[in-house]
């Protein structure tokens, strides 16, 4: 079944061209684009998608509250419909933004000079419940998160990580993308998404967030940057 998609910007533009390139895709399904908070969550309310794309600064309701919104909904009703993967898609990359979308539930986080490529797997990572955040966000948030003396030993892999294996975690950690990892590796994409799988045993993690955080935190991505 295709991945269903609700837009919500307020820019006609930046609704087309999202439009254009997710449903370019024979797995990925519009069923609505909007122009304000409002009326997004009514057509979460309709559709029930599962992915929703939010931009920030939008009229009526923000893409922030929009997400709180969404989230109490979710705890608040349980069992009475789908909640929505929601992957903010702005131009600005505030912290602030960045930290909120993040507490408030949403699967990813997105600057809207992010490549097509990103933006497809953003919306296929978020649909199985993974996360992906822009490259510059991730490196600069990982970087701000990893102590610089942990507190207490870092988790180790439960079997050590191959060669191969750590080159990929390597690139992840600076935010690479699947397919820009396969590239710089001269590896199919196939093989990317392996090791990404045996990595993600190995630490016990549940997405790539955590998989680039745990690189950080051992010291695996000092020389990636």
């Amino acid at each position: 079944m295709a991945i269903t998609v609700v837009i919500a910007d307020d820019q006609e533009m930046v609704r087309t061209g999202f439009r254009m390139i997710l449903e370019s895709q024979p797995d990925i399904e519009v069923v609505a684009d909007v122009v304000d908070g409002e009326a997004a969550l009514t057509a979460v309310e309709q559709y029930e998608p599962d992915v929703l794309l939010l931009d920030i600064r939008m009229p009526k309701l923000d893409g922030l509250e929009v997400t709180r919104r969404l989230s109490e909904r979710a705890a608040a009703r349980p069992g009475t419909g789908r909640r929505p993967r929601i992957v903010i898609v702005t131009t600005f990359d505030l912290d602030e933004y960045v930290h909120t979308a993040l507490r408030n539930g949403a699967s990813g986080f997105l600057l809207k000079d992010a490549s097509p490529a990103m933006l497809v797997e953003a919306v296929h990572a978020a649909a199985v419940g993974d996360s992906l955040i822009s490259p510059a966000i991730t490196v600069r948030l990982l970087r701000d998160m990893a102590p610089a003396h942990p507190a207490g030993p870092v988790r180790a892999p439960s079997e050590p990580l191959t060669d191969r294996e750590a080159d990929v975690v390597r690139c992840l950690a600076r935010g690479a993308t699947n397919a820009e990892i396969a590239a710089e590796l001269f590896v199919s994409l196939s093989t990317v998404k392996t090791h990404l799988a045996n990595v993600q045993l190995k630490l016990d993690a549940r997405n790539r967030v955590e998989i680039a955080a745990w690189a950080w935190e051992s010291g695996l991505a000092a020389g990636s940057a």
